[in-house]
């Protein structure tokens, strides 16, 4: 866990009673969850200083449409995470998955929107979220109608590569790892068991791809049901997130983040907590749960 969480400091008690009392006072609170939530489960994320992607390593998420568009770079994204899945579908929620959940059983979160792709919500017990930006659960084809989860698509594609082997390098978010790009040549490309294609795309939202509208406004309408915006382990650089902070603001509804390091909406919000989401939702669960 250590090795994925930024350098941060100890939670003031100021801070805890700030945020306690801002979660207690909701009627109806709506959770934004990101990467910053996972990493104590063991995922990296992209931006965290000193152990995010960004700073340890020069290689970029695939693009969206690069990997629609390039033969080969779908060889190299089903090469790398074939090899990281794993380890990605290996890691368990964390003490803040949990609590969140069982704030949901006790009616604290009426509603939780993640940035992750991870699924830790569900596995922990929460049942009231939308994946903002998709799962890695699932695999579909663009060109038919083949969907397949990821765990019998693992098993397919050993079948195409009974005899790749590749040591990993570096883990990286999102069920990647690096792996020596010699070895990547060696891979066979997954095709469609149903139409041939080797477009088959885990169903998350690539970087440089958009959210559905459908999905977008489903978050909007659940906003505008709640009173109050918790944010817990995002920097909100991407617009995806932000633009539920904005329209927070915009209709007048409290907003509070808990995130180690600043984030894009600092500003706008009422309570700022700089700490590790494990440390207050560990100490909330003993006095509230």
């Amino acid at each position: 866990m250590q090795h994925c969480v930024p350098r941060h400091a100890a939670m003031l008690e100021s801070q805890y009673r700030a945020l306690e009392d801002f979660i207690l006072s909701a009627r109806k609170l709506l959770v934004l969850t990101g990467a910053g939530l996972s990493t104590e489960s063991g995922i990296p994320d992209y931006r965290s200083e000193g152990v995010g992607l960004y700073d340890r390593t020069k290689h970029r998420p695939i693009q969206h449409m690069e990997f629609m568009t390039d033969s080969q770079a779908r060889r190299r994204y089903w090469a790398r995470n074939y090899v990281g899945f794993p380890i990605f579908v290996s890691k368990v929620p964390n003490t803040a998955h949990k609590v969140l959940a069982q704030m949901e059983r006790s009616n604290q979160v009426e509603w939780l929107v993640t940035q992750n792709v991870d699924r830790l919500h569900q596995k922990a017990g929460s049942s009231k979220v939308t994946e903002l930006h998709g799962t890695t659960n699932i695999v579909a084809c663009q060109k038919c109608n083949y969907v397949t989860d990821r765990e019998s698509f693992q098993s397919y594609m050993q079948q195409c590569n009974r005899e790749f082997t590749a040591d990993i390098i570096n883990v990286t978010p999102d069920a990647d790892a690096e792996i020596d790009v010699e070895l990547i040549k060696k891979f066979n490309t997954p095709l469609c068991p149903d139409c041939g294609s080797d477009l088959l795309k885990p169903q998350v939202v690539f970087f440089g791809a958009n959210v559905v509208q459908e999905k977008v406004q489903h978050c909007y309408d659940k906003l505008h049901e709640c009173d109050r915006l918790l944010v817990a382990g995002s920097s909100l650089q991407v617009m995806s997130g932000y633009r539920f902070l904005l329209e927070a603001n915009r209709t007048q509804r409290p907003i509070a983040i808990l995130n180690i390091g600043g984030t894009r909406a600092d500003h706008l919000a009422n309570v700022r907590v700089s700490a590790r989401c494990g440390e207050f939702f560990e100490r909330f669960q003993t006095r509230n749960l």
